[in-house]
């Protein structure tokens, strides 16, 4: 069985019985995640297991040295929709492709593939991505100087859909919906790259030259994680955009790949962590108001 699929497998299975246990829930369903697709699809296909011929890359993690230490606190927070124990359980689940395996080896050339390819239109595009990014802590005090642009990172992905006038201060119920998404997301992505410190991309070969090195471990990727639990979320609150909210996340998560900073598994496995985070919040009473609160503002 794929290396994901045990874990997801159990993962899907204990959103179930969170779903039957909620008998409260107002709103009972959410749109089903896409099937993989892309290059995504092929390289899954690949063998994931260690090849002893290769065994010491297997030794390589992310160097410690490395660490930007206050991120680390990210991952000792208190969750905001999930309970501490789903939190264990998504990271308990996970784990990425070895250093020495044919899809890992794959993936670094895919990567070495968009490097050499790499234009200055793409580079400009991807660094602008790069950074985006709500961060809890910015929006702890109004008199954080970081404190508007952080809103409007909170908002990118409806900013970039459907315009500037849909914003923070105009979507209230949306921005306090979004937030303690993000809060989760922060903790779940910070927890599980602290916990199998997957090194970059760049570490495991050094012909592939990123345009930012990055200080904390490969997998999975936050950008990917934080583009699609807000592609999920957003698409609930506004169906009829689905498509285009995945489409953008599609493009947060390959940008991080043309920048040489993350493997195409940790693009994918964030995918799947975004759906299944939103399963769980789904069915939590918390959660439902919220979104009920924020669904409000947009009818």
């Amino acid at each position: 069985m794929n290396i994901y699929k045990r874990g997801f497998l159990c993962l899907v299975l204990f959103s179930i019985s969170v779903s039957v246990c909620s008998q409260q829930s107002v709103f009972t369903t959410i749109h089903d995640i896409e099937p993989i697709s892309n290059h995504y699809k092929e390289l899954k296909r690949l063998n994931a297991e260690k090849r002893v011929e290769f065994a010491p890359m297997d030794t390589i993690v992310y160097p410690t040295d490395n660490y930007l230490n206050f991120i680390l606190v990210y991952a000792s927070n208190k969750p905001y929709y999930l309970s501490s124990t789903q939190v264990d359980f998504i990271v308990n689940s996970l784990n990425f492709p070895a250093n020495s395996s044919e899809q890992t080896r794959a993936e670094l050339d895919f990567l070495l593939d968009l490097q050499n390819k790499r234009t200055d239109k793409q580079t400009e595009r991807v660094m602008k991505l790069a950074k985006v990014g709500y961060w809890p802590h910015k929006n702890y005090t109004k008199t954080d100087d970081r404190y508007e642009d952080n809103l409007k990172d909170l908002f990118f992905m409806v900013r970039e859909v459907s315009g500037e006038k849909y914003n923070a201060k105009n979507y209230p119920k949306t921005a306090d919906l979004l937030k303690g998404v993000m809060q989760d997301m922060r903790l779940i992505e910070f927890a599980v790259k602290f916990n199998l410190l997957r090194a970059r991309p760049y570490h495991l070969d050094k012909n592939i030259k990123p345009l930012q090195e990055i200080p904390t471990p490969s997998f999975a990727s936050g950008h990917t994680l934080w583009a699609y639990i807000q592609a999920y979320t957003l698409s609930e609150l506004i169906p009829e955009k689905r498509a285009e909210y995945i489409a953008l996340a599609y493009e947060i998560g390959l940008s991080r790949e043309i920048m040489g900073v993350h493997f195409p598994s940790d693009e994918e496995v964030a995918r799947q962590i975004a759906h299944k985070m939103l399963m769980l919040m789904w069915h939590t009473e918390k959660f439902q108001e919220d979104f009920k609160a924020a669904k409000n503002e947009w009818n």
